[in-house]
């Protein structure tokens, strides 16, 4: 204790323990920790562009498979809807003509006559007693197909034309000849066509050597038609 009238002294533990320093990181350790948070934030990176690309990808599927669906929505609706006549929305371009036999009509001993009421198609052309008259100038691809009995004799099937530019009758356009090597009635087919240059006016027709001789069980067995090329 200090005597009286002297000031009191405080007295310093010179060993006294200093607090511990945290010690320095070395220069490769550093070096390692930020190698470490590089990785890592590449990772991130690369995991977040995955799901970018994932998100893209669902909404190109998503898109693909709206426009399938509509797709296959307007097919069905198509499919569904009442048919049209054909030809009433689009009218050919150019002149056509098909046409059928029938039992409305009756043929002339060698000259093919054709229905007007089993749904013929007549575009540009007219019909007139079993011919087909040219109304605009081109070339045209002429056919014919006729099922007929076929005996010992022969059977001929023509396509003629009768035209202003001739006057010494019809011109043979196409011809078949069909002979039976046996004897007895047997059924055949002959079909004609060609292509071949027709003027205004002129008239194409089918001719026969005996039109008794053709088979009209079903009007679309025999046929007589053309249209410009």
């Amino acid at each position: 204790m200090a005597e009286r009238g002297h000031c009191s002294a405080f007295v310093v533990d010179t060993h006294m323990i200093r607090p511990a320093v945290p010690p320095r990181l070395k220069k490769g350790g550093q070096r390692s920790l930020s190698a470490a948070q590089t990785l890592l934030f590449l990772l991130v990176a690369l995991a977040l562009c995955g799901m970018i690309i994932e998100a893209c990808f669902i909404y190109r599927l998503y898109q693909t498979e709206q426009i399938s669906s509509a797709t296959i929505s307007k097919l069905l609706a198509d499919e569904t809807s009442p048919t049209r006549p054909p030809g009433e929305d689009l009218p050919p371009s150019k002149p056509v003509a098909h046409l059928t036999d029938g039992a409305d009509v009756e043929h002339h001993k060698h000259v093919m006559r054709w229905s007007m009421v089993a749904d013929p198609i007549l575009h540009k052309m007219k019909y007139e007693n079993g011919t087909l008259i040219i109304q605009e100038e081109g070339y045209y691809y002429v056919y014919s197909k006729v099922f007929f009995f076929l005996s010992s004799e022969s059977f001929t099937h023509e396509i003629n034309v009768k035209t202003e530019r001739y006057t010494g009758g019809s011109i043979l356009l196409l011809q078949s000849r069909n002979i039976s090597p046996r004897s007895g009635r047997i059924q055949s087919n002959s079909f004609l066509g060609g292509v071949f240059h027709l003027y205004k006016n002129d008239a194409v027709y089918v001719h026969t050597s005996n039109t008794a001789r053709i088979a009209r069980h079903k009007s679309v067995e025999n046929v007589f038609g053309a249209y410009m090329i």
